[in-house]
């Protein structure tokens, strides 16, 4: 579940280096630099922790002698009224000047990793899967999607290499979905997924031999014919505008998979803070 070390640094570094620019004014001007502290990461609501290793690097980026010991790990849930998530010693520059950018991944990444948490409960019982999408922030995609598999979600395909998904603009190029399913089997392996925003579309698709199908913005009368359709033949996936309160009425549908860009589009950051003892 863990991201790449060498994308994760690159992310890091990089927002230190917007945030810090040429230096910590303030801090530089009021803290003396033999001078130590230790501090606390504290989650200050109910959620799932995401971004420790992130904001480990920030400060161990200002000054590699500084000690960080996580104490849960991404995935653990933080009950009411939060908690303390890890404990940081040394010098107190590094921890001050690298304490927003470490705040700043905690927050987003547990955001995410909370709000799929919700979702995944949500739908428990039914087998479905929650997926995310690639609507993610540019530059932190393989952070937020950690964050999606911390909170219980899937991945759907990473980037446009990974994976085939004919949607409907695809479609007007291609001219047909069977066209468009013949091409790509002349060009690839990787298994064929097609948007279909009606169930005569699902028919054309299982008629093409796709593999899987996403069933865009369909009613649950449309799921529910859909899946009856289908049979089997194809992985379903449910999208479009899913909400909490939707979410568990797609799934009892019978569809296999629902994916929800809110998790990374919309999801809040969880509100967190740094404490020097």
């Amino acid at each position: 579940m863990a991201v790449a070390t060498d994308i994760l640094e690159r992310a890091v570094l990089a927002a230190l280096a917007e945030d810090v620019g040429e230096g910590d004014v303030t801090t530089e001007a009021l803290v003396a630099e033999e001078s130590s502290s230790i501090g606390t990461l504290l989650l200050r609501e109910a959620g799932v922790v995401c971004g420790l290793q992130a904001a480990e690097i920030a400060f161990r980026a200002l000054d590699d002698d500084l000690d960080f010991e996580p104490l849960v790990e991404d995935g653990d849930r933080v009950g009411k009224g939060g908690g303390e998530v890890a404990r940081l010693t040394g010098p107190t520059r590094a921890i001050l000047t690298g304490e927003r950018t470490a705040l700043n991944f905690l927050g987003r990444l547990s955001g995410i990793a909370t709000l799929t948490r919700r979702f995944v409960d949500a739908v428990e019982g039914t087998g479905v899967a929650i997926l995310d999408t690639r609507k993610t922030t540019p530059g932190l995609r393989a952070l937020e999607k950690h964050a999606v598999r911390a909170g219980g979600g899937l991945n759907h395909r990473f980037g446009l290499d990974d994976g085939v998904l004919v949607k409907d603009n695809h479609l007007l190029a291609a001219g047909s979905i069977a066209d468009a399913v013949a091409r790509l089997r002349a060009t690839t392996e990787l298994p064929v997924e097609i948007e279909c925003d009606t169930v005569a579309q699902v028919e054309e698709a299982l008629a093409a031999g796709a593999e899987a199908i996403l069933l865009d913005n369909m009613s649950l009368d449309e799921l529910r014919a859909s899946v009856a359709v289908t049979g089997g033949r194809a992985r379903l996936e449910a999208s479009g505008g899913v909400t909490l309160e939707t979410v568990r009425s797609i799934a009892e549908t019978g569809v296999d998979e629902i994916s929800v860009g809110a998790l990374t589009h919309s999801a809040r950051s969880l509100d967190v803070s740094l404490e020097l003892a």
